[in-house]
Parts: C-alpha cells; sequence; structure tokens
C-alpha cells in the first residue's frame, strides 16, 4: 500500500537548505531527534502516549528518564531528566530555545559509563580557557559570563552553606536595564560531576550548528551562513552516530553478561563407574 506524502518537519533534513550559525547557545533549539533517537538506539524504551504531545524514554534500568513535553509558553522547560547516581535522586531541566547539541553532550554523558571523580574535568577552567569571566562571593556562590555577555553559568545558594543550585542562562539586554530571558537550563547539584562537566564542556564550545534559515528565534543575534554539511551528509552523519551507539550498547550487554567471577573453571564431577550386567 502506498501511503501519500504529509507534509512534516519529521522529513528533515533533507527538504530545506541548511546554514552554519553562530554562536550556538543563540542558535535555537534545533532536531531533537538529535537526542531522543540517540536514546532510543541505546535501548532506551518510549513510554510516550502517542495522544499527547510529549516523548518519555527511560533507560532501560530506569534510573535515568527523559521527557520532552513542550509547553505553551517557550521559555518554559520543555526538557525535564531525572535520574539516580549512588542512591541520591536528581533533576536538571532545560527551556525550549536551548540548543539540543548542548543538551545533548548531557545525554550523551549518560550512556557511557560514570568515570572516576579524578578523571572529571574542571568545570570552570573549560569556561575560563574559552575566555568566559569567573567569580566567587564570600558566600560560595560562583558565577562565569561569556565575553559577549549573552550567556551566563551560576552555581549558587540562597543562604551560606546551604543547598547549591546550577542556572544557566541566555539572555538579552532588556528595557529599563533588565534582561530578557532568551532559554535557562536548571541542574541539581546533587547530579554526578561527570554530567554537569559535559554541559559546560558544550556550553563553553564556539562551534557552530546547521540551522535552517527561518529555524533561529532571534536572526539579528546570529551569523548564519550557507556552507557546512546539507540534507544528505546530515542525514548520513546521523545514521552513523545512532550505529556507533546501537554497537556500543551492544557491546556494554555483552559484557555485562560475561560471567563475573575470576577464579578457575569448577571442573566436572566424575561420572559414575560402569558396573557390568
Amino acid at each position: 500500500m502506498t501511503h501519500p506524502y504529509i507534509p512534516t518537519r519529521a522529513n528533515e533534513p533533507h527538504n530545506r537548505i541548511w546554514f552554519e550559525t553562530r554562536p550556538r547557545h543563540l542558535a535555537g533549539r534545533g532536531d531533537p531527534r538529535r537526542i531522543t533517537q540517540t536514546l532510543r538506539a541505546a535501548g532506551w524504551k518510549n513510554h510516550s502516549d502517542a495522544d499527547y504531545p510529549h516523548v518519555v524514554l527511560a533507560s532501560p534500568d530506569y534510573r535515568h528518564t527523559v521527557v520532552l513535553e513542550p509547553e505553551p509558553e517557550s521559555y518554559g522547560a520543555w526538557w525535564r531528566i531525572r535520574g539516580e547516581s549512588e542512591g541520591h535522586s536528581w533533576y536538571t531541566e532545560f527551556g525550549a530555545n536551548a540548543p539540543v547539541e548542548i543538551l545533548a553532550a548531557l545525554t550523551d554523558a549518560l550512556l557511557e559509563p560514570e568515570p572516576e571523580p579524578e578523571t572529571t574535568p574542571d568545570i570552570w577552567q573549560a569556561l575560563t580557557s574559552a575566555g568566559w569571566t569567573y567569580e566567587r562571593d564570600e558566600h560560595g556562590n560562583e558565577t562565569a559570563m561569556h565575553p559577549d555577555g549573552t550567556l551566563s553559568l551560576r552555581r549558587w545558594t540562597v543562604a551560606p552553606a546551604e543547598r547549591f543550585f546550577w542556572t544557566a542562562e541566555a539572555t538579552l539586554s532588556g528595557g529599563g536595564g533588565g534582561r530578557d530571558l532568551l532559554w535557562r537550563a536548571s541542574l541539581d547539584d546533587a547530579m554526578p560531576r561527570h554530567l554537569i562537566a559535559a554541559f559546560t564542556t558544550a556550553l563553553a564550545s564556539d562551534e557552530p550548528v546547521q540551522r535552517g534559515m527561518c529555524d533561529v528565534p532571534h536572526s539579528y543575534l546570529v551569523t548564519q551562513e550557507q556552507r557546512g554539511p546539507q540534507g544528505e551528509q546530515l542525514a548520513v552523519a546521523h545514521e552513523a552516530h545512532l550505529k556507533a551507539v546501537r554497537a556500543a550498547a551492544r557491546k556494554a550487554r555483552r559484557t555485562a553478561a560475561l560471567p563475573t567471577s575470576s577464579g578457575p573453571a569448577p571442573t566436572a564431577a566424575p561420572s559414575a563407574p560402569v558396573r557390568n550386567r
């Protein structure tokens, strides 16, 4: 049976011209399949309601969940991620206009074994090495600011010695000296540090992202040039990425299924003597 062609953005990346867009943190949300299809390729289960406009994914062990649930307000929390590590629960939320390439750095890290603490890169050094300013006040609150002043990362607490929170914000100068919010990410200080480090490293990256001409929420804030990979190239690269994720997931399952005992293999019990009849 031949199915009719139904126009939808799910047919991308073939049906539009792509532009190399920078800075990435002002480039808009991008294609959520960079995250959702990667997690599905890694074996995450789809718990979405087909009659409701959302995506609900859970890791094979149900320790982590990712929910993409569009809100009426585009600056609200569209992405919600919850997890558990060493008996502690944690969460993080991202607004609609947070680029998926930045969020994907965190969700990709969920698929990797948790590294040793001493191997986790320094969170603030990744930003200062990229030219961000850094400040720490007497209460332990820390703030780093992008060179153009439109992106910041804070680790803050309401009262000294209380629980800390992380907030990343992309903002613009507004009327009356205030700031207009483009997107916000809220991270739990209980998150494993390698996840926060993966996110902040992507936050500091100056690599461009591919966007359509009309896909950026504030076109006057970004530079777009018609170059870089186009439809077929983007599709091939994405499929290669998914293939690598599937292979890594299969390898991890095989490794987990191997016997864990390192002792000698048990010897077979001696066979009973054969009696003459």
